[in-house]
């Protein structure tokens, strides 16, 4: 893997998503938006040293700059998969301590570990000490029913001793018990002013915001208070939210790509990975959302999710859902 020369800084970011974020979103992702910091789903550890790594890791060159992260709560364990991170050119190590999947907890990881900041500290020294590439952490603002800002503040210290210098913070307390991860992501109450107060307090760190940000304007006016925002189910569900982020937040000069275009620029990557044996169907699954709001959406979508057509379909799929949505053509 070859690195870009310098990265951009993280002033946007997308989200892992399980499930979600896959190389193919993210090198779908990348046609929208160059500058923008791309992170993998959640990979545990169990998975990495003990499973299939080319699975987990490969990814396409132009995902940089790209971040794996990690589930896990064992140093020397974290320590290992860092270096592996490393060893297959990614750009970021990210701790996951936000999950609140019972899943997860029974793993004793995600945002159980809000918990244990010690433990979180020992995991991020590990790391840190295995790689030269970042470690990062991913948090919640608190866990059940502590929500006094503090905590908040107590974890972020003891985690900076070790060396962490970035948090991306979800805005939210972890309900451990009685919700489900959607209902985690909906039902606590978000408090912005927690991580501008964070930030406010500790210029010296990197604080990264995320949670029910769905606007380049709310993006605009959170950018006021903290170093960076990460978006996640609103770059999922319609992706061309990113189209005006490298001009408007990174200052570039070109213009954005034209939706047309990301369709064509698909296409050899949608040959070379159905050449690998991937299946058109856990490709096309992630460009569904790309003309939401555009006359001729809903029959983009009917296409690429019809499972009669995708069954043995290359990527003239997509130039079929581009005709069924009428004077829509691709451009050369």
């Amino acid at each position: 893997m070859t690195h870009p020369r310098t990265l951009p800084s993280r002033t946007l970011s997308v989200a892992p998503m399980l499930d979600w974020t896959d190389r193919h979103y993210r090198y779908f992702a990348r046609l929208i938006t160059r500058d923008t910091w791309l992170y993998t789903e959640m990979v545990t550890t169990g998975a990495l040293l003990h499973g299939d790594v080319p699975r987990h890791l490969s990814f396409h060159d132009s995902e940089h700059p790209v971040a794996l992260q990690l589930g896990g709560s064992e140093p020397d364990e974290l320590a290992r998969c860092a270096k592996l991170a490393e060893e297959w050119g990614y750009d970021e190590v990210n701790l996951n301590v936000g999950c609140p999947s019972e899943r997860v907890q029974k793993g004793a990881f995600g945002a159980c570990l809000m918990a244990e900041p010690q433990l979180v500290a020992d995991c991020v020294k590990a790391m840190r000490d295995a790689v030269s590439i970042d470690v990062t952490v991913k948090h919640r603002i608190g866990i059940d029913q502590i929500e006094h800002y503090d905590y908040l503040a107590g974890f972020v210290d003891q985690v900076a001793a070790a060396g962490c210098r970035t948090f991306i913070v979800h805005a939210r307390n972890a309900i451990l018990k009685g919700l489900s991860p959607k209902e985690n992501r909906e039902i606590p109450p978000l408090k912005y002013d927690y991580v501008y107060r964070l930030k406010a307090e500790r210029p010296e760190l990197e604080i990264l915001l995320n949670g029910g940000v769905k606007t380049n304007e709310e993006i605009a006016g959170h950018l006021r208070h903290v170093d960076g925002v990460m978006v996640g189910r609103e770059a999922y569900h319609n992706p061309w939210i990113m189209a005006d982020w490298d001009q408007r937040f990174y200052g570039a000069s070109a213009p954005a790509s034209t939706r047309e275009a990301v369709v064509a620029a698909m296409l050899p990557y949608i040959a070379d990975r159905l050449a690998e044996g991937h299946k058109l169907r856990n490709i096309a699954r992630h460009i569904l959302g790309l003309f939401q709001g555009v006359p001729g959406a809903r029959a983009w979508r009917r296409t690429l999710s019809d499972a009669r057509l995708l069954d043995g379909a290359d990527g003239k799929l997509l130039l079929q859902a581009l005709e069924s949505m009428g004077s829509r053509r691709l451009v050369e």
